[in-house]
């Protein structure tokens, strides 16, 4: 098979992300209208995974997410395995990529709103598949500690294939104290960078894994190990962790920072604006799907590093005297931990020392 990377697929970093920088830019002047009504945005976060605002006492977040294209692998399966529906998978890892991301700024999941947009009504009429997608949008909703609270189903002819659904959805948190916010003003250097251990691919990178199965004879039906396929691997569910920031909260481990990592790959550990450099000197084996995939596409460990979260979902910075704490409830509740790394002075980049791989400032320009 010849080389593939991500931006091959159509989805390429270099066009998108200028493009987010532009219209952040354009947004920050209509903060104005926030003041207009008594409040006032927080600042810091603008180009960040949730936006927040000072709302009274307490501060709001808000954000919006898609699935992207897993509902796609999905479809896939299910036509080729008829018996087994995997949209419940597809309905919960569009709440957790949503809520993952709002609970960044440290906010507890109050409201969730669905985006389910179809290319034909006809969709809807398979109630094997609607009642799945429903069950597993609830479902990672009561993990969450979310109200759903409706949402819309608008049918785009011509925009979005009949046979395919497009999902996503936005969220609302509250922050009920300038402790619990989360903001990179409060990193600092020492703090300890510990990495939650993912259950896969989660939601980033789909476009290429499809793109790699459409070479292969059996497609996503390959076997990747002896009891799961490509696509089986692909459809695990992604980790919600709502609950396991608001227990770190409770138990008063003072969080400087969290870095949800998805799309950018373990780049996304210097989401942060300061300049500072994360050195990780720990990292997970990575899981079998990534190594398929790498040995399929023929990426280097840059490349994939740099796209997939390679078994580390999710980067929470902490004082090194709260980390013993916090890796006892992290455990507690059911998540994997690794002290990775640390906080140091020196240019922008994360440092992968297990690997010798050095991601610099301008690989993550979001900012």
């Amino acid at each position: 098979m010849p080389k593939l990377n991500y931006s091959t697929t159509g989805d390429n970093y270099d066009t998108k992300d200028p493009a987010k920088k532009l219209a952040q830019s354009s947004a920050k002047s209509t903060a104005r209208e926030l003041v207009k009504k008594g409040f006032s945005e927080v600042a810091d976060t603008r180009g960040e995974s949730a936006f927040v605002w000072r709302q009274g006492s307490v501060y709001m977040a808000s954000v919006i997410e898609g699935l992207g294209t897993k509902n796609l692998v999905a479809d896939e399966m299910h036509a080729k395995f008829p018996g087994k529906n995997y949209y419940s998978v597809i309905g919960h890892d569009t709440v957790a990529t949503i809520i993952n991301d709002l609970i960044t700024v440290g906010a507890s999941p109050l409201v969730v709103h669905a985006y389910w947009a179809i290319g034909d009504n006809e969709w809807l009429a398979d109630k094997g598949r609607l009642d799945n997608l429903i069950s597993g949008w609830e479902y990672a909703c009561r993990q969450s500690g979310a109200t759903w609270g409706g949402g819309e189903t608008p049918t785009l002819k011509g925009i979005i294939p009949k046979e395919a659904i497009d999902l996503g959805g936005s969220a609302v948190g509250i922050i009920r104290n300038s402790v619990d916010l989360v903001t990179d003003k409060k990193l600092k250097i020492g703090d300890r960078i510990l990495l939650l251990k993912s259950n896969g691919v989660n939601t980033n990178g789909i476009s290429l894994i499809r793109a790699i199965a459409k070479k292969l004879p059996k497609g996503l039906a390959t076997k990747v190990t002896t009891y799961n396929t490509l696509g089986e691997l692909v459809l695990t569910q992604t980790n919600i962790y709502a609950r396991l920031i608001g227990e770190l909260q409770k138990a008063g481990v003072y969080i400087h920072y969290i870095s949800n990592i998805t799309g950018h790959g373990m780049r996304k550990i210097m989401r942060a604006k300061p300049k500072l450099s994360y050195i990780i000197d720990d990292i997970f084996e990575p899981q079998d799907i990534f190594k398929f995939i790498q040995c399929e596409a023929k990426l280097s460990d840059q490349e994939m590093y740099g796209t997939f979260n390679m078994g580390s979902d999710y980067a929470i910075f902490v004082p090194e005297k709260d980390v013993a704490r916090a890796l006892k409830i992290i455990a507690k509740n059911g998540h994997i931990a690794l002290n990775a790394g640390v906080v140091e002075k020196g240019p922008k980049q994360v440092v992968i020392r297990p690997k010798n791989i050095v991601f610099d400032a301008a690989s993550l320009d979001l900012r």
